[in-house]
């Protein structure tokens, strides 16, 4: 038994040792002397062969890119529609005809949205998602300067009645 596991184990080692490159093949760290810039970016740098397979994975790459920059938009334009929502709640007032600013503005957020969301061109949509993001801004300004008037009107009425 003791010879079989010597045996075995001579075997795994001289199966180790084959496996390991020759010590001029090894790979030297980079902390191992001086190289100059051509064998590190050699070293370091994937190398792209013309074959048809890189074409097939940089048409891959370049789809999966796509998608993450689609997918980065969608969830900002998402997070805009969200924030028109819940900037709309401000807005309590009736208009001309009767119906609350709120439910005008989220009709009409609605259906710019459905009209941008076909768009796929990421200047265009990077375009309407910072037009939004600053019209949906300076609604909140102009609300919260509104609301500061109004508080200090009242303060002021407050201050003369009394």
């Amino acid at each position: 038994m003791a010879t079989a596991t010597r045996a075995r184990g001579s075997s795994l080692r001289r199966a180790l040792a084959a496996a390991r490159p020759a010590p001029s093949q090894q790979l030297r760290s980079i902390h191992e002397g001086p190289d100059t810039i051509d064998e590190l970016l050699d070293r370091h740098l994937s190398k792209k062969s013309p074959t048809s397979s890189s074409s097939l994975l940089d048409d891959d790459a370049l789809e999966a890119q796509a998608r993450r920059r689609l997918t980065s938009s969608r969830r900002e334009a998402l997070g805009l529609y969200r924030d028109i929502l819940r900037a709309s709640r401000l807005f309590e007032w009736p208009d001309e005809r009767g119906v609350p600013w709120r439910e005008s503005l989220r009709a009409n957020a609605r259906r710019e949205f459905e009209e941008a969301r076909g768009e796929r061109d990421p200047e265009v949509v990077a375009r309407l998602l910072i037009g939004g993001r600053d019209a949906v801004d300076q609604a909140l300004e102009r609300v919260a300067e509104a609301s500061r008037r109004m508080v200090q009107a009242e303060e002021a009425k407050r201050r003369g009645g009394a």
